[in-house]
């Protein structure tokens, strides 16, 4: 197993800063491998991935791969998962497609990061089974679906972020079956549609959600939109989303500074290449960390009280990490989501005139 390196961003936060952001994840992770949000909550698979990408990053692998085994041991058999946890079961029943599509890009990550050969075949079956749940909510043109009812009824629309997010795991699983020589040349195919429809159909392809940051950077951080596109929807709306010397707005018209869309944020700006953006974006959200090494989920300005109030939750701390690590490019996963066509398969190129977006 390869040595792993803690990632620093110089003048920014240490190693240390960051080993404790990863310890006090730890910290609350359950015996189970469950990572709640916060002590006696909830956890979802999505920020559950999320909080065991860091733990790896942290090095502690054993207690990553434990989160992995927790995934593994609940996973329906139609390959997905519910869309909430509480330690004693199932909290929200609905069947969310980039919450199931998440636990790719960790599998993708934890191999990167560590080179275990024999994690990644163990994962291959639970990650093709979920990947194939994901992809049946695929539209003709390329969307997906947001969800299932836990009945099997899907929901009627697309989401641009979840389908965006969904696009970059999608890659990730491409990648490992390519690893594992699998051949799935319909995962390529779903992907390019997929990015195509993201990069062109995004008015009558997916439900209005203008007012979340979300939908604003998602498509460059998840992949589908690149260099000087990239770069022209992050500047089209910066103002509206971004709080000068606070960090990135929940929704746009309500005063709340989230931490871990701060650093998701910053995380697509770096991707098309405006670093010196990303390191004031990451600046910034050191004044939300406490001495644990937590940091706030939520600030509301002027007055500056949390929400939810004294939140600090897993997957804001999470979030951090992953922004240390792409700002570090120290690790062997520092371009995952900072520099795509380093580490995932290209995606394939499709037209307005191609017959698979009509099938």
């Amino acid at each position: 197993m390869a040595d792993i390196a803690v990632p620093a961003v110089d003048g920014i936060i240490t190693a240390s800063e960051v080993q404790a952001t990863v310890d006090a994840i730890a910290e609350w992770q359950l015996p189970s491998g469950m990572v709640p949000w916060v002590p006696g909550g909830h956890a979802d698979p999505w920020n559950h991935v999320e909080a065991a990408m860091a733990l790896a990053l942290g090095g502690r692998i054993a207690e990553a791969e434990r989160a992995y085994d927790w995934l593994v041991g609940l996973q329906r058999a139609d390959g997905s998962w519910h869309q909430y946890y509480v330690e004693g079961g199932v909290e929200q029943d609905k069947l969310d497609a980039n919450v199931v599509a998440y636990a790719a890009a960790g599998v993708w990550h934890h191999w990167l990061l560590s080179s275990d050969r024999g994690f990644a075949e163990t994962m291959w079956p639970v990650v093709e089974k979920a990947m194939d749940f994901v992809l049946d909510l695929q539209q003709p043109r390329g969307e997906i679906l947001w969800a299932r009812h836990a009945d099997g009824t899907p929901w009627p629309f697309a989401l641009l972020t979840g389908s965006s997010s969904i696009c970059h795991s999608l890659r990730c699983a491409i990648a490992l079956a390519e690893l594992l020589g699998h051949e799935r040349p319909d995962w390529e195919l779903s992907a390019a549609r997929l990015a195509h429809v993201i990069r062109h159909f995004e008015a009558d392809a997916f439900a209005p959600k203008h007012r979340w940051a979300m939908d604003w950077y998602y498509p460059v951080l998840g992949g589908a939109l690149v260099g000087e596109e990239g770069r022209a929807r992050l500047a089209d709306r910066y103002d509206v989303f971004v709080d000068e010397g606070h960090g990135v707005r929940c929704v746009k018209d309500r005063p709340w500074i989230t931490v871990a869309e701060t650093c998701e944020c910053l995380l697509a700006h770096l991707a098309v290449g405006e670093r010196e953006t990303a390191e004031r974006l990451f600046t910034w959200v050191q004044q939300y960390r406490q001495d644990s090494g937590r940091y706030w989920t939520g600030t509301v300005y002027p007055d500056e009280t949390h929400f939810p109030a004294d939140e600090q939750s897993t997957y804001t701390a999470a979030a951090v990490v992953l922004a240390a690590d792409g700002l570090s490019g120290s690790t062997p996963t520092s371009a995952l989501f900072t520099n795509h066509d380093a580490v995932l398969p290209p995606l394939l190129d499709v037209s307005d005139d191609d017959p698979a977006l009509r099938d």
